[in-house]
């Protein structure tokens, strides 16, 4: 078959413009992908060849009023792995365990980090020790992935005094990871876990820092320092609270390993807390990097129960610490005085449908409500129990705030209970299984009435400055004050003077120290099927008062015991903070 020439012709010209068009695409194609998209090609040669290595901040340092360290960061070790895969890293995790101890919890646990950031080393050992180190680096060329590197671990000086207090740090729980609080958050960080280190989780994270390594085709690390400039964590602010370390030490002096209990220290004036602790305790170091099985255990299944803080969330019947508020109750209603008498003297217990006792088998005679403060007398808040009856003896204790938690900057509080009104007992007992007796029992801080040491600190700092109620406060910040007594001046001087009685010639008597004056209210709490608790809470000096002192000791038998203890840290605080401002003004 023969082709006519311009047909030829026509064809060749068409395969040229074809061939052009091609050479010119290709061209463009190339000019495209080493010129104009150079940048976003080299990019992904490096992150081929670059693995992007975390380096952990520093959580902020916290300190104490005095400038005395609570929390800092220690220098420490982590090892990690860089892995392609999940099989991978658990063959590299089995050949490591012949080397150094990882269990086969520890091995899972590093596999799911790994799922849950796979383009970041799957973290081994938060908190490795020097030994597991030194062995590492040693036969390190055997594990071309694996990352040792230095990283701030937190350390509490007074960690078994400030459990309560300051609680820990740990890595990030996974279901954490999916909350909107933690959602910048990755696995493997640290973060708060209880206490001041959780509240104040925020303000106390560092910022995270990274570093690069070179790896190979396989993930193998060819290359550790100088691969691209580092970015360094930063560190944030300290944070710095009201407590007063001295104190706090003295708490867990005090206490020691053979009381429980708490005891909660505040400035009446300002909220500011100055100690908080819970006993028994424990070492919060040994949370960090990563608490043993059988350590937490230990602490779980302790009938003394040392995971509980009891200044936070332990209520108890206030007892006779309680009376204060029936005779305040009974003061803002116009129904007595410091001078007012009841109807029956007192002789040993009361007769209301059946006997209730006082706790002075002898009695105590025909007494004015100052005397029955001082002395305790059961028998007269019987029957200012019933005088102000039992509906607005609910409404008063609600006005005063002990339905109400403290909002103290601390989490997990428990908010204390105290009846609404009648209704509650309905509820509770059922509308035939409870009587209106129970007004006497409410009136001497026994019955249904739970506070923590806590909510009863915050009363009396009422009591002892001008009415109002402050905020407790571990960090400092402006105080919140809230007005909860409704007395006049010279009510409230009643008050103070009674409870300055107590101390002097009532039953804390035996709690009085040379040089100082000191208020406050001793309590004996019956608790069914245990030996009573013993409370104390009062305030000293007690005409300028710059402490006040909550403190129950379960199973102490008697107020006075509390009341000793109360009354030797007042002592402890004063005396310290006068050594200070001594130093100051020198």
């Amino acid at each position: 078959m023969s082709y006519h020439p311009n047909a030829i012709l026509r064809r060749a010209r068409l395969a040229r413009v074809l061939l052009f068009a091609s050479f010119v695409a290709l061209g463009g194609a190339f000019f495209r992908a080493q010129v104009l998209q150079n940048a976003e090609y080299v990019l992904q040669s490096e992150n081929n060849r670059l693995r992007e290595v975390p380096l952990p901040g520093a959580r902020g340092t916290i300190y104490d009023r005095h400038g005395e360290v609570i929390a800092e960061n220690l220098p420490g070790y982590s090892v990690s792995i860089l892995s392609p895969t999940e099989d991978s890293l658990r063959s590299a995790l089995t050949t490591l365990s012949k080397v150094i101890q990882i269990d086969s919890a520890q091995q899972e646990l590093a596999v799911r980090r790994f799922r849950r950031a796979r383009t970041r080393p799957a973290v081994i050992f938060n908190d490795a020790s020097f030994q597991v180190v030194s062995v590492l680096e040693e036969r390190r060329v055997e594990f071309p992935g694996l990352i040792i590197q230095s990283s701030p671990k937190r350390y509490y000086p007074d960690g078994a005094a400030m459990a309560a207090l300051i609680g820990y740090t740990g890595e990030i729980a996974e279901d954490d990871l999916s909350k909107p609080k933690y959602e910048s958050y990755k696995a493997g960080q640290q973060v708060g876990k209880t206490g001041l280190e959780l509240q104040y989780e925020a303000q106390l994270r560092g910022k995270e820092g990274r570093r690069f390594v070179e790896v190979d085709a396989r993930n193998r690390v060819v290359r550790d320092a100088g691969v691209r400039p580092e970015e360094q964590p930063e560190a944030p602010p300290a944070l710095r609270t009201n407590i007063d370390l001295d104190l706090q030490r003295f708490a867990h002096e005090y206490f020691g390993d053979s009381l429980r209990g708490a005891v909660v220290a505040l400035d009446p004036k300002t909220g500011g807390v100055l100690s908080l602790y819970s006993a028994p305790s424990y070492d919060i170091n040994k949370f960090i990097g990563g608490v043993s099985s059988s350590f937490y255990e230990s602490l779980r299944v302790d009938p003394h129960r040392p995971l509980v803080n009891r200044a936070l969330s332990g209520t108890y019947a206030p007892a006779s610490t309680w009376k204060l508020a029936t005779a305040i109750i009974g003061m803002e209603l116009g129904l007595v005085t410091m001078e007012t008498r009841m109807q029956t003297p007192c002789t040993g217990g009361y007769y209301y449908g059946r006997v209730f006792k006082c706790w002075d088998k002898r009695g105590h005679g025909d007494v004015t409500l100052a005397q029955a403060i001082a002395k305790s007398c059961d028998v007269y808040f019987y029957q200012l129990g019933l005088k102000i009856g039992l509906t607005r003896l609910l409404a008063g204790g609600v006005s005063l705030g002990f339905r109400d938690s403290t909002g103290v900057d601390l989490p997990n509080e428990r908010t204390p209970r105290w009846p609404e009104s009648t209704a509650y007992f309905d509820k509770r007992y059922g509308a035939r299984g409870w009587n209106r007796s129970v007004v006497l029992s409410l009136a001497i801080g026994q019955a249904d009435n739970a506070q923590t040491p806590l909510s009863m600190a915050r009363f009396y700092s009422a009591m002892a400055t001008d009415g109002m109620a402050p905020t407790p406060q571990v960090v400092m910040r402006d105080p919140e004050r809230k007005q909860i007594l409704n007395l006049d001046k010279a009510q409230l001087a009643s008050i103070q003077l009674a409870l300055a009685d107590v101390v002097s010639r009532g039953t804390a008597a035996g709690a009085q120290i040379q040089g100082l004056t000191i208020a406050g209210k001793t309590g004996t709490a019956q608790v069914n099927g245990q030996l009573d608790n013993a409370w104390f809470v009062g305030y000293a000096p007690a005409n300028d008062p710059k402490i006040v002192v909550a403190i129950i000791i379960e199973e102490g038998l008697h107020g006075s015991t509390a009341a000793r203890a109360a009354t030797k840290m007042m002592e402890r605080y004063l005396k310290t903070r006068l050594t200070m401002t001594a130093i100051v003004n020198d």
